[in-house]
């Protein structure tokens, strides 16, 4: 419950109160009198006080569900409160300054105790409803923020996985280039050089533009394909509408860049197809398999896209289907209504 909503409902309550008030006084003419003015201000005063008391003292330290017993004794000392603030407004201002007295004298403090739990309930009971409400909504706001801070670190922690991974099986690559004396090894510790350029500096943004995130990958195809014999082989096409759609950095490397890692490009290359409408991209990728062994870092980054997109992107569909000659990727993501 909003702080707006909260603040309402007291100015209802009072309200209510008021008009109960002059409801009484217009309608009990034996009232109308100074002394039936003075015992309701009293009365007033000793309600505000003790719904206070209550709200932002007794309820916060003694509501508990899974104590009732401290729920009881929180009851009694508002009670208590509600007791010794009319008691010594009523029973000992009063006769002071105006010689007037609300019990007759000589009542019992027992008595005067046991006859303010009827007076001071509807105060107690609505102070505490409202209190409730307040500590309820404030848990429900810390536990989100909470559950927003976890996502966000998990997001994080997922994405710098991916960076490191990008790096290894690239530095393997222009590692292969450098040990055959290539000269194509020079342009790709330069192409390498400008991805971790972008890589570095948008993976700490929660989104990217779509058109930068099939830029990454353009690089990446142009960076592998320096060792690739036949890089005619290699087939891509993008039909994109809305370059300018937002999309979590670095979720659709991860499978171009694992095809390349376990791809079979002596005669074979892969394709990869990139599409977007309205608020979905899809995402199509085939390629063929080699038939060495995987490593052990082998699917790091397609165990954190699947993660990502369950948490990102819940309505989402993903099929990987893998065979021992090939590996296709089938991803259609939806876009959240307020990215479009």
């Amino acid at each position: 419950m909003k702080k707006k909503q909260l603040l309402f409902l007291h100015i209802f309550y009072w309200c209510l109160y008021f008009i109960k008030e002059v409801l009484e006084f217009n309608f009990s003419i034996k009232k109308l009198n100074e002394i039936y003015l003075i015992f309701s201000a009293t009365f007033f005063f000793t309600s505000f006080c003790c719904f206070y008391i209550n709200y932002f003292w007794v309820v916060p330290k003694f509501f508990d569900l899974n104590k009732f017993y401290k729920i009881i004794i929180g009851y009694f000392v508002s009670v208590f409160c509600f007791v010794i603030i009319r008691y010594s407004v009523e029973e000992t201002l009063l006769p002071a300054l105006f010689g007037i007295r609300n019990y007759a004298e000589g009542t019992g403090l027992a008595f005067y105790f046991y006859d303010n739990i009827y007076f001071s309930f509807i105060t107690i009971f609505v102070s505490t409803v409202l209190c409730i409400f307040k500590l309820y909504s404030a848990m429900e706001a810390e536990k989100n923020i909470l559950m927003t801070e976890k996502k966000d670190a998990e997001l994080q922690a997922l994405k710098t996985q991916i960076n490191p991974h990008f790096i290894f099986n690239s530095l393997n690559n222009i590692y292969s280039l450098v040990y055959q004396n290539s000269e194509k090894a020079l342009p790709a510790i330069e192409e390498l050089s400008r991805l971790l350029r972008y890589s570095t500096k948008d993976l700490e943004k929660p989104v990217i533009r779509l058109e930068k995130e099939i830029g990454y990958i353009e690089s990446l195809i142009a960076l592998e394909s320096l060792r690739i014999k036949n890089p005619e082989l290699l087939v891509f096409e993008k039909n994109i509408n809305n370059p300018d759609q937002e999309i979590s950095p670095m979720l659709l490397v991860p499978f171009v860049e694992n095809a390349f890692k376990h791809g079979d490009f002596r005669n074979k290359g892969f394709e990869l197809k990139i599409s977007d409408g309205k608020g979905f991209l899809h995402f199509y990728l085939h390629n063929f398999k080699n038939n060495r062994s995987k490593d052990d870092f082998s699917g790091i980054g397609i165990e954190n896209v699947r993660k990502r997109l369950e948490i990102l992107y819940p309505a989402h569909q993903l099929s990987v289907h893998e065979n021992e000659s090939e590996f296709v990727v089938d991803l259609k993501i939806t876009f959240p209504h307020e990215n479009h």
